[in-house]
């Protein structure tokens, strides 16, 4: 792997610079008509499900101003509700200076959607099989994980899920370290910071870890088990690990990275520890679009059921590609395990985040709502109490990770589709900030 500056990468940087985008000159969107216009093919008129169409042409607006103001070059959106899309569109471009139009269709890089898209979802398929149990400890499945502290062998499953393991955040393995060999032994020799159980750490080590005992329970590797399971099943095409050199055009770039690769990373993945494991990795790695990802939304508020559809005459239900039988992937209730706050503790989930305090998810998002950020700029959040998701993809960190102006956009965002549900009152959290 290279380690200096490509000509490509320094072209790049001579065009939109490394440290800070800057305010953007000419970054409106290719089509600004396509974008925040007509009802886009698929969306159907918000009023069908209780929606507020002004509320909604106010999302688009603040996700076109964000790219004016170079929080990003581009997005993909889709918002739902009762099973009914009502923004299923792109706004902008795939990069600053390829000017590709970004769509639905549009792969970006979910970073760390994921933990929960991918790796959450292979536990909670295994538990409603009975292959899996919350209370397994790690041990039990992976010879040698504890090698480098004895505490370790009483780390359960629940407690990586939880992120409360007792293990550090992350490592910069990926400077000393390459292959699964390689990092599995630097995983087995990880001491832990605190005694498993007493505080919440939010961990890339530890669901890379919850990913390898789900490999070694399937007998597979993770990116073939979650596409037998899960995404063929639910018609989620454009998901998964390492998409292939043809898909090329319509992957979103992400980082211009001068520390390691020396190169505007693009349709390989931008974390670099995932990277150097090899590109399947239980914390980062999925690649997807805002179509399928508004399938993946409808089965979490489905209670782990799709219903069968037809592509060709879906009329507006998140349906990228046909499915001929409902599928069932897992139990309501373990759904709803899932996504329900453990405890006062934090605010987390098995696997999941839910709203608290500050949050992506903005202030009128429910308590009962979860969902979860990517670095590269990817959120998913989703209200069962509204039935309600909204899925943003965008590409943030291109050119460069010192950038955090789609952090305002989000939560602006998520607010006004919450606000936009009619037959719901809009009433801010109780923990949000005043």
């Amino acid at each position: 792997m290279g380690r200096g500056i490509a000509p490509l990468a320094v072209a790049l940087l001579a065009v939109v610079g490394c440290a800070d985008p800057g305010p953007a000159q000419d970054r409106s969107v290719v089509d600004p008509a396509s974008a925040s216009g007509a009802s886009a093919p698929g969306e159907i008129d918000p009023a069908e499900v209780a929606m507020d169409p002004g509320l909604l042409a106010e999302a688009d607006q603040a996700i076109l101003s964000a790219i004016a103001d170079s929080a990003f070059p581009g997005a993909a959106l889709a918002i739902g509700r009762h099973g009914r899309l009502v923004r299923l569109r792109g706004y902008g471009a795939l990069d600053w200076v390829d000017r590709a139009p970004a769509g639905p269709e549009s792969i970006y890089d979910l970073a760390s959607l994921t933990k929960v898209i991918g790796t959450t979802t292979a536990v909670m398929v295994l538990l409603d099989e009975g292959r899996l149990s919350l209370e397994d400890r790690v041990v039990d499945h992976l010879e040698g994980w504890a090698e480098g502290d004895p505490r370790k062998e009483t780390v359960t499953v629940r407690q990586l899920l939880l992120h409360r393991a007792g293990l550090p955040a992350f490592r910069r393995w990926f400077l000393e370290i390459e292959g699964r060999e390689a990092y599995r032994a630097a995983i087995d020799r990880e001491p832990l910071e605190y005694e498993p159980g007493a505080q919440t750490v939010y961990s890339d080590i530890g669901v890379m870890t919850v990913a390898l005992v789900v490999e070694h329970i399937v007998g597979e590797p993770l990116d073939a088990f979650l596409r037998r399971a899960v995404f063929d099943p639910l018609g989620m095409a454009d998901t998964g690990f390492l998409p292939p050199d043809s898909e090329i055009a319509r992957i979103a770039p992400t980082e211009l990275d001068t520390l390691w690769r020396g190169e505007l990373v693009r349709g390989r993945v931008h974390d670099e520890n995932a990277d150097a494991f090899g590109g399947v990795a239980g914390h980062a790695g999925l690649f997807s679009t805002a179509a399928d990802l508004a399938v993946f939304a409808e089965l979490m508020l489905g209670g782990g059921v799709v219903s069968a559809c037809d592509a060709d005459t879906a009329e507006g239900r998140p349906c990228p590609r046909s499915r001929e039988a409902e599928i069932r992937l897992f139990r309501a209730s373990i759904a709803t395990e899932f996504t329900t706050r453990a405890d006062t503790a934090s605010s987390r989930a098995l696997g999941w985040d839910t709203p608290s305090g500050r949050s992506s998810a903005g202030d009128f998002f429910s308590a009962s709502s979860f969902g979860h950020t990517g670095f590269t700029g990817t959120s998913i959040w989703l209200d069962p109490g509204r039935d309600l998701f909204v899925v943003l993809l965008t590409n943030r960190v291109n050119p460069t990770r010192d950038n955090g102006r789609h952090v305002p956009l989000r939560r602006q965002l998520h607010d006004l589709a919450a606000r936009a549900v009619l037959d719901v009152p809009s009433t801010p959290r109780a923990d949000r900030p005043r």
